[in-house]
């Protein structure tokens, strides 16, 4: 007896709805069949053995979804939508704004059509009290009718319609703070950020997770990373960005230059504008900050402000 749905062939799965509808039914719901391919759906049908109910169900369900499926056909084009595909346009902002003040229900429909890390964006956001609800339906979707769902489908799709068509939402916080600091010129910088630790040390904290100082390379940067960022700016910004370091830190950076640079290597000599030293410390920091948007590295995992797991 065949028991697997996801073992079938579409083949056979046509084959079993013939053997349930019978070849005429199904012939008029299954448009431009050849007759090479009615043979062979006949040929299927003799050979195959006894269907379960679950797996009959579960055929009658995809060419039943199919079916209803087609009144998201769009008007420019010959082929049949999916429901739900409106969603896959939706930023993550978007989607959340969307989905979350549904019910429980309708709320478990969407996570079973979008993607992992979209279903995690959309629990995460629910309130406590929904979450349960939630995956108690989430187990419970093979109850409601197709039907059900496809409207389900359409209704949220009008409501779509309505969201700000923004590229994404933004929610401020810390990081988008941090990114506002690292364009500022560094006296500015420096100023804003003390004062936001004076009014909000809470916020502060938060920020030094997602902003890059040149202090930190030092701190908590491995050699191989200093290598690469002091690879990638001219050789001449970098005795000026050292200017005023300990001993312990220039001596790091130059034992991770290449012999060339060592020898071509010269310390800034007399006193040097406390300006010029922060522009050469921002072109490293720049640097730094590129190659972690690059995925080169994740600041948040060197300062150990990410999560962790035990």
């Amino acid at each position: 007896m065949i028991t697997d749905y996801n073992r079938l062939s579409g083949l056979q799965k046509i084959a079993i709805l013939f053997s349930i509808l019978g070849e005429s039914l199904a012939l008029s719901l299954i448009k431009d069949l050849s007759n090479t391919d009615k043979r062979k759906i006949r040929a299927t049908l003799r050979d195959m053995g006894a269907v379960s109910f679950s797996v009959k169900k579960q055929v009658i369900e995809e060419f039943y979804f199919s079916f209803v499926s087609e009144k998201f056909q769009s008007a420019d084009s010959d082929e049949p939508g999916k429901p739900f595909e409106f969603l896959d346009s939706l930023s993550k902002e978007q989607l959340v704004a969307l989905v979350t003040p549904e019910e429980p229900r309708v709320v478990a429909i969407v996570l079973a059509q979008v993607s992992v890390e979209r279903r995690n964006l959309i629990i995460d956001r629910l309130k406590p009290e929904e979450k349960g609800r939630t995956l108690i339906e989430l187990g419970n979707l093979s109850d409601i009718p197709l039907e059900a769902v496809v409207n389900i489908a359409s209704e949220l799709k009008e409501k779509s319609h309505f969201l700000p068509r923004t590229v994404d939402f933004s929610r401020g916080g810390g990081k988008d703070i941090a990114n506002i600091l690292s364009a500022m010129e560094p006296d500015e910088e420096n100023k804003f950020f003390t004062a936001i630790s004076k009014e909000n040390p809470a916020l502060a904290k938060e920020i030094k997770k997602y902003h890059l100082k040149f202090e930190n390379i030092f701190e908590y940067f491995p050699d191989n990373l200093i290598r690469d960022i002091m690879n990638s700016v001219d050789l001449d910004v970098i005795p000026v960005a050292l200017k005023g370091m300990s001993e312990e830190d220039v001596n790091k950076v130059l034992n991770n230059l290449p012999k060339k640079k060592q020898a071509m290597y010269e310390e800034k000599e007399g006193a040097v504008a406390k300006r010029e030293v922060e522009k050469a410390r921002k072109v490293i920091v720049d640097q730094a900050r590129q190659m972690e948007k690059d995925g080169v590295f994740s600041l948040q995992d060197l300062t150990g402000s990410g999560e962790m797991v035990e």
